[in-house]
């Protein structure tokens, strides 16, 4: 089995290289992602309802830093499965060339499941455990714009991995 920290992957980057890429990637991404969910209707519901849940605190006593804090982290987190699921296809795929410092498939198919998994995960499994007023009378205002926005997220993971990578590729 090849060490993480040889060989050539996605971009021609060590793996662990391109897992610390994903992770500086994801926590971007949620930084951009504060932008549109403060401008929308239900603002920071989905970070205050995941950090309730995390600290187990009614999502209206969270604090904001709280909430930023474990919103930023998710998005670093997200980031860390968006790598490891484009290197696992990346290995997959080895003969494709790399299409701008990654490769095209890896990329495009670990954007599209870790958009997938953030959405699912915040939906319909971090929103109900928070039950009460916001799951009650929200639950479809505060899915959309957590779609919205998870859609951000993977916008700008397409653009910040292959700019990152090109930038530091040998």
């Amino acid at each position: 089995m090849e060490s993480l920290t040889s060989g050539l992957t996605t971009g021609g980057l060590a793996p662990l290289w391109f897992l610390a890429i994903g992770i500086a990637a994801g926590v971007v991404a949620a930084l951009v992602m504060d932008w549109p969910m403060s401008r929308q209707p239900e603002g920071f519901t989905p970070a205050y309802i995941a950090a309730g849940v995390l600290t187990r605190t009614p999502p209206t006593d969270v604090r904001f830093r709280t909430a930023m804090f474990a919103h930023h982290l998710a998005g670093g987190l997200a980031g860390l499965l968006y790598a490891l699921v484009a290197l696992g296809v990346d290995r997959l795929t080895p003969t494709l060339p790399p299409t701008v410092g990654v490769g095209l498939p890896a990329h495009l198919v670990g954007v599209i499941v870790v958009v997938g998994f953030i959405y699912a995960f915040f939906a319909h499994l971090v929103l109900p455990r928070a039950g009460g007023r916001p799951y009650e009378e929200q639950a479809t205002a505060v899915r959309g714009q957590w779609l919205r926005s998870a859609l951000v997220y993977g916008l700008t993971v397409l653009v910040v991995v292959p700019a990152v990578v090109v930038s530091v590729s040998p």
